[in-house]
């Protein structure tokens, strides 16, 4: 069964989270900091953990819980104030509601579910307030009303579960190109098209293709605030989960395979395709991509997550808590949208009207 693992200050007894500006371990009350590294023995518990089956229990006013309720849910003790903690099956780290002490259920990441290596956040809470001030920034179809009154409704930082994949690719794409000649003299306007059989063959290495791990995650907008840059991992330690929300994978590694192949497909087609510049026209005839050698690792990525909402939608935003890399859709202005597409029209007529009235004047119509 998970438990909960708590960091105390020894100083003062207070709470410590992970501060991703000192990128150490920090309490909020003595301001006493540490290294991530002077807490790994709290993670010797990974070693010795394995997952097991969430308790069944019942309420005494209810009936009782059935056993799907209970797989999706566990219930757990603050140890700073007693109060309960109510987390899904895929929560790793969370808050507890009554005092806000962060807390790590080590159970969620025992054995073949503990993470290989995580990318410790770099960006705080204020950071990801201001990406969504920069992002409205400069969008002429935003609400006024929107953009003036806007309050964000929830603001998260969580570590987002990933498989990172590593393959090799042997490829043959045959390609189907033309280039076009065009020439006249005072009788005839000549074209000529010529045609091109392309081939191309050649090995890639791909490292590290990340995959979301995680359903609750929308796969597009994970891709979109990529990259990451790996070179800030460092292997798993539960210290840099607290102060965060943290989500083990509900996705497989062998659930996520098509994907990754297909983004490794995609990015294959695309490294050929640019090999085939100077052409008027490139067509794929045929296309040959083997993969092999594949093998994924286990890594937990820093996700901000806003959430706000107007007119009665809500609209999600993320941003990548290590680069600031920011996304999200904004509602647009359907009155001013028409208000500009009459500005343009009428400035559109205008050029058209004067353009017509000095052919008129020239002669030319």
């Amino acid at each position: 069964m998970p438990t909960i693992m708590e960091y105390k200050c020894p100083c003062c007894g207070g709470k410590i989270e992970f501060d991703s500006g000192l990128q150490q371990m920090k309490c909020p009350y003595c301001d006493t900091t540490f290294d991530v590294e002077t807490l790994k023995g709290y993670d010797d518990v990974l070693k010795e953990e394995q997952p097991q089956e969430e308790l069944h229990w019942q309420t005494q006013a209810g009936g009782e819980w059935s056993e799907e309720d209970t797989a999706a849910m566990g219930v757990f003790t603050c140890g700073s104030c007693g109060g309960e903690i109510v987390a899904d099956a895929n929560t790793a780290a969370t808050h507890c509601p009554f005092c806000g002490n962060p807390v790590v259920l080590t159970g969620r990441l025992a054995g073949d579910l503990k993470p290989d290596v995580v990318i410790p956040f770099k960006l705080d809470k204020e950071a990801a307030k201001q990406g969504l001030r920069n992002h409205m920034r400069g969008k002429k179809l935003l609400p006024k009303l929107f953009r003036d009154e806007n309050h964000l409704d929830e603001i998260k930082g969580v570590y987002v579960p990933f498989w990172l994949f590593d393959a090799d690719v042997d490829a043959n794409i045959r390609y189907h190109a033309t280039r076009t000649r065009v020439w006249s003299d005072s009788d005839y306007n000549y074209t000529e098209t010529s045609h091109f059989s392309l081939l191309r063959a050649g090995s890639i290495g791909f490292d590290r293709v990340p995959v979301d791990g995680s359903s609750k995650m929308a796969d597009d907008l994970m891709e979109s605030i990529e990259p990451y840059d790996f070179r800030d991992a460092v292997d798993f330690q539960t210290a840099y989960l607290s102060g965060y929300l943290a989500d083990r994978y509900d996705v497989t590694a062998e659930q996520s395979i098509d994907r990754a192949n297909a983004r490794i497909r995609e990015s294959t087609e695309q490294a050929f395709a640019d090999t085939t510049q100077g052409y008027a026209t490139v067509v794929p005839e045929s296309t040959n991509i083997r993969l092999m050698n594949g093998k994924a690792k286990y890594a937990l990525y820093p996700v901000w997550l806003l959430n706000t909402s107007w007119n009665g939608q809500k609209y999600t935003f993320a941003m990548n808590g290590q680069t600031g890399k920011f996304v999200g859709d904004l509602p647009m202005d359907k009155a001013a949208y028409w208000r500009w597409w009459a500005i343009w029209a009428a400035i559109l007529g205008a050029l058209t009207f004067g353009v017509l009235l000095l052919l008129r004047l020239t002669g030319f119509i």
